[in-house]
């Protein structure tokens, strides 16, 4: 079964971290993809630019209207996911307890399974 791993950042809190806390997180995001590619449990992954740089369409009665900027106001935001296959929801919440982030105060994941997916292969 898919689950989608989503990373839920807080700036501030990356903000505070030591180069050494940074290149951990670093490290610890290399060796999850390392071993969730070994294990055949890896799809895909995506990190996501600062909301900052996000436009919102939303539809309105005439023609969509594009806004600039999140579309919520909050200090934590989406700052990227891990799609994997795992056997059940046990499974992918011991491997969303190996990603480094979790060790950070502030710093949460989400785990979702996925009910639909196009992934364009065919």
């Amino acid at each position: 079964m898919k689950y989608l791993i989503i990373m839920h950042v807080d700036p501030t809190v990356l903000e505070q971290l030591t180069e050494e806390q940074q290149q951990q997180l670093g490290d610890g995001h290399g060796a999850f993809l390392a071993a969730t590619k070994e294990s055949g449990e890896f799809i895909g992954t995506q990190a996501l630019a600062d909301p900052s740089r996000s436009k919102v369409v939303r539809g309105s009665a005439d023609q969509p209207e594009v806004t600039d900027g999140p579309f919520v106001e909050s200090k934590e935001f989406l700052g990227g996911f891990y799609l994997l296959d795992v056997a059940d929801e046990a499974r992918a919440l011991e491997l969303a307890q190996q990603i480094p982030d979790v060790r950070i105060p502030g710093l949460a994941v989400e785990v979702r399974p996925v009910v639909f997916a196009d992934l364009g292969d065919g």
